[in-house]
């Protein structure tokens, strides 16, 4: 048994809740780009899905920091993260993909729009969608990235709706994706390159309608390392297991 939270000092009690908070902001952040999204602010949503990953991103190193499950232990912040993340991570950006005619028209568009809701509501339910060694299982919900690249470079309905249907069939695919701030195996290399992506996401948004083809590749080039690391590690891993046995 830790200390009882009266044992620490006020500031750090304080400084705990306010981290709550922030991470709570998110889900106001989340109403804003549906907001935006339904007021055909297209770039203003992308903006704010911005500010929602700045936050997603920094909000846990912060609890660990603070000590807020010592602190608040009566608070769930686990739950209030996975929360905000599916109204920031997928409702959001399903939204905003369809207020902006992403997504193809009539039944088809909305059985394109459903897919993603559904394959997120099992992957935040599962009690192993983040792994013991900090793995996320299966494709992590990352929404609000496919809807970013599908508008910044003009995708259409047809190529929208086939990543719309590939994607949720990868949410139940065993592979282990990298979570930047906490998995174990490269972890500078991988916090220094998810920085290097947010700043890339700035510029292209910045640059929006016409991207530089130079800051598309490198952007891209974060995607493609993601992906090829994460599927290295998941691969790669029973078989360091198998010749450590």
């Amino acid at each position: 048994m830790g200390p009882a939270p009266a044992a620490f000092p006020l500031r750090l009690r304080l400084a705990g809740a306010a981290v709550h908070l922030y991470t709570a902001s998110g889900a106001v952040l989340g109403l804003l780009i549906v907001l935006a999204a339904l007021e055909g602010a297209v770039e203003r949503a992308l903006w704010l899905v911005l500010a929602t990953l700045v936050v997603d991103g920094t909000d846990g190193m912060l609890a660990r920091r603070f000590r807020v499950k010592e602190t608040i232990p009566w608070l769930d912040g686990a739950r209030m993260d996975d929360i905000v993340d599916y109204l920031t991570f997928t409702f959001a950006p399903v939204v905003l993909l369809w207020a902006a005619d992403r997504l193809p028209g009539g039944a088809l568009g909305w059985v394109v729009a459903a897919l993603p809701l559904l394959a997120s509501c099992y992957q935040f339910c599962r009690v192993d969608a983040k792994t013991e060694d900090h793995f996320f299982l299966g494709f992590p919900s990352y929404w609000n990235i496919a809807a970013f690249y599908l508008i910044v470079f003009d995708v259409g309905p047809g190529a929208t709706a086939f990543v719309l249907v590939v994607l949720p069939v990868l949410v139940f695919v065993p592979v282990k994706y990298v979570y930047p701030s906490r998995t174990r195996h490269l972890p500078r290399l991988n916090l220094a390159l998810a920085g290097a992506w947010l700043v890339t996401y700035a510029v292209l948004l910045a640059q929006y309608p016409d991207p530089h083809p130079v800051v598309a590749a490198l952007s891209l080039a974060y995607v493609v390392y993601y992906v090829v690391v994460s599927v290295w590690l998941t691969v790669g891993a029973p078989a360091r297991s198998r010749r450590g046995g």
